[in-house]
């Protein structure tokens, strides 16, 4: 397979950004102030994995999959460049930065543009492969297999070739299946497969036999589908409320066959192609962009929330760093941590305190905060201080947030009154908003009162939990400090206080004011006042925040949270784990903004809703949710090092919501065959509260002596799901997309009888 034909397939064909990258060049890759070797650089020829000669005794070849690559950032804005390059060579430098744990790519080029050169070129290739529809990914992660397979790179496939390309593509099959396929394909027998011969043995490879089935039983005019087949089909299968327009506009867009779409039908092609995009796929497409109101008080949504989020790894000794701030931001979160303390030379540092954790300089990760802030998402952003400095560094605290900020800072309210209710998401768009402690009420910034309440403050020090619970000595959890003015006033709608009990905050709190809660506290609160709690929550904002004791940066499950309306749910955001899939499906609808309106009987002052203890009201919603787990496509190999290393995929399919609706099935597993396994399992699901319900999947490939592995995952929330035959993208542990996997799925939310 050529590289025209690769890139062909991507929409680059003859593209002078993707020659520039497949003729490569030297960079210099930096490490330190002393490893900054010069490196060349490729695209290799199936347009999806970059290069680089390593230069040791071995020759090795370092390789790096473009899917792998989560942005290429221009200029010194990693670490490594920012502390080991001059600012002068700031246009020559950029960052090739990894969706997983892998290291950056910090490179410098010759020249300011061959650096925008390189940048650019990237971004161009990065980009056309994120736009490839379901069905041109596969097509491009076969070909890219089939390049694996050719050993010999003679662009044809002989016997051994062909078995050695089924266990590229995750399929165990015995020499004799091996065999007849070749048979059935090499029409010339020439003992090898070309041409015309390896595009049947594609066409036979790729064979969906369940989409036969249901085509079938639609497409009864002239094998084909009409547009009244397929109005029929979105009617019963998909359960849509839609007209004959509508199936002739999904005929429009999707029929690749031009007679047929002239006819007004719907080929075989025409209607997998519909499955493998957005209307076919899970999450309601309406649904995907920003669709709630965003006019409601801040206090009425769920807002996706960090937890140190300056370390990268665990809480006693990993590292801190301005990037872990940066993947946040860009995975939309709205809540970001800041454990301060005084650093040398009078600077600031933000660190997990009492612990080896390394440290970075508050300025720079505010400069991060300033430039990642409104990537992802528009709408404000919290910065949650925790103040353990001195007065000087406070006022320098203060300093950096204004100068750096600017404009977006919040330094006043937004109205001439002392608010009663909080602002809403969107009269704080491209906001940053401080929480943290305040030496008096907000009247003051009306009534221009210089007079403080007390120079000194309770700062509840969440660092000094990690060591309380691990049985050594700290200060105070709750300790007295000294808080500079300047860092006060520019406190506005997130003032922190101490939680007494629900009936002191109702007679006591104003709306600006808020708690933080550790989760054990949370959590006996919601079990023992979830009314209470949710009431609370209704006109205040609550923040969670992770036990001290888990010091490898576990997190604890944000449902029960969520479900009395708390919405500063706090995670780990650093740690792959289910907890952070059950978040990231809470924050996929809207517009991926990470605001979520919360359900109206949460926000509603007559409500009694308790998730424990179920009644009569306008969240009992009885539904009777049935799936049938269909089949997988091209899931990945876990061990890629061993050819015959294939997967045993099953299927875990879980709701997570109030206690009654909690519930989990697996499917039976398939062996060996990552390919496309097909299980045809039902399960029925009996939810009570469907508005608080989300849904996740995992795959993962079955092991009788261990622990199952983990293959992939995906969760939304069960409002968001669209009944009928659907395909359900996977994703990484970190929530990135994994290129081309999907599940097949039916679903169908019933109303209980």
């Amino acid at each position: 397979m050529e590289a025209n034909d690769v890139a062909g397939k991507a929409g680059l064909e003859g593209d002078k950004d993707l020659k520039f990258l497949l003729d490569g060049g030297n960079l210099v890759k930096i490490r330190s102030g002393s490893w900054q070797k010069s490196r060349f650089f490729r695209l290799q020829e199936d347009c999806e994995t970059l290069s680089y000669d390593s230069q040791k005794i071995l020759k090795k070849i370092k390789t790096y999959s473009i899917n792998e690559i989560e942005s290429v950032r221009k200029g010194r804005e990693s670490e490594g460049l920012n502390k080991h390059t001059d600012p002068c060579d700031e246009d020559r430098c950029f960052s090739i930065i990894f969706n997983d744990r892998k290291k950056n790519l910090d490179l410098m080029a010759a020249s300011p543009e061959e650096a925008d050169q390189w940048v650019n070129s990237l971004e161009k290739v990065i980009g056309n492969m994120r736009n490839l529809d379901h069905q041109q990914k596969s097509e491009h992660w076969i070909i890219s297999c089939m390049r694996k397979a050719d050993k010999n790179g003679d662009n044809m496939m002989s016997l051994k070739e062909v078995k050695h390309f089924l266990r590229q593509i995750n399929v165990e099959v015995s020499d004799a299946y091996a065999e007849d396929i070749f048979k059935k394909c090499d029409e010339s027998n020439s003992g090898t497969l070309e041409g015309p011969e390896i595009k049947l043995f594609y066409s036979l490879l790729t064979k969906r036999e369940e989409i036969d089935v249901i085509y079938g039983k639609y497409a009864k005019t002239d094998k084909q589908m009409s547009a009244a087949d397929l109005l029929e089909f979105l009617q019963k299968e998909q359960r849509q409320v839609v007209t004959i327009e509508e199936a002739l506009r999904l005929i429009s867009k999707y029929e690749v066959d031009p007679v047929a779409k002239e006819n007004k039908q719907m080929t075989k092609d025409g209607f997998l192609m519909y499955l493998h995009r957005e209307e076919g796929f899970i999450l309601n497409p309406a649904h995907k962009p920003l669709y709630q109101d965003m006019n409601q008080p801040l206090n009425h949504y769920y807002i996706s929330s960090s937890h140190n989020t300056y370390l990268m790894e665990d809480q006693l000794k990993g590292p801190s760093s301005t990037e872990a701030y940066i993947k946040a931001l860009l995975k939309s979160c709205r809540c970001v941590e800041l454990d301060c303390w005084d650093g040398v030379n009078g600077e600031p540092v933000i660190y997990h305190g009492y612990t080896l954790t390394s440290k970075v300089l508050f300025k720079d990760v505010i400069q991060a905060i300033k430039n990642y802030a409104f990537k992802t998402s528009d709408y404000p952003v919290i910065l949650s201080l925790e103040n353990h400095c001195t007065l000087e560094q406070q006022k320098l605290m203060a300093h950096y947030l204004i100068s750096i900020l600017g404009d977006a800072l919040l330094t006043k309210p937004l109205g001439k009154t002392v608010p009663t209710s909080l602002p809403s998401p969107e009269e704080l768009k491209g906001k940053i908003l401080v929480k943290g402690k305040r030496l008096n009420k907000l009247d003051a910034a009306f009534n221009h009162n210089v007079i403080t309440e007390d120079e000194t403050v309770s700062e509840e020090d969440e660092a000094a939990d990690v060591t309380k619970e691990n049985g050594q000595k700290p200060k105070s959890v709750k300790s007295k400090i000294k808080l500079a003015k300047e860092l006060s006033d520019i406190v506005i709608y997130c003032k922190s206080v101490h939680f007494n009990s629900f009936e002191h905050s109702r007679d006591n709190q104003s709306c600006y004011e808020m708690a933080s809660f550790k989760e054990s506290k949370a959590f006996h609160l919601a079990e023992a006042s979830g009314t209470a709690f949710m009431h609370h929550n209704m006109d205040k904002l609550s923040r969670i925040y992770p036990a001290g004791s888990r010091t490898d940066s576990s997190n604890y499950n944000p449902v029960p949270m969520w479900n009395v309306g708390c919405q500063i749910v706090a995670l780990n955001f650093q740690t792959p784990c289910k907890e952070m899939y059950l978040n990231q499906g809470r924050f996929l609808p809207n517009g991926f903004c990470g605001y979520i309106l919360k359900p109206e009987f949460q926000r509603d002052p007559s409500s009694q809703f308790h998730p424990n203890k179920l009644t009569k009201g306008p969240w009992l919603k009885k539904k009777n949710f049935h799936i049938m787990v269909i089949s997988a496509q091209q899931l990945p190999k876990l061990n890629k090092n061993k050819e015959k290393s294939i997967v045993d995929p099953l299927v875990k399919v879980e709701i997570h919501g109030v206690p009654a609706d909690n519930g989990k099935k697996e499917t039976h597993h398939i062996n060996n065959n990552g390919f496309n396994p097909m299980w045809n399992q039902h399960f029925k699901f009996e939810i009570s509260v469907p508005d608080l319900a989300i849904l996740q999947f995992v795959v993962e490939d079955y092991d009788a002596a261990s622990q199952n592995d983990f293959i992939g995952q995906y969760c939304l929330p069960l409002t968001s799901v669209q009944n009928g035959y659907r395909h359900v993208p996977l994703l990484t542990k970190r929530g990135d997309p994994i290129s081309s996997a999907r599940l097949f799925v039916h679903l169908m939310l019933l109303d209980a009888q």
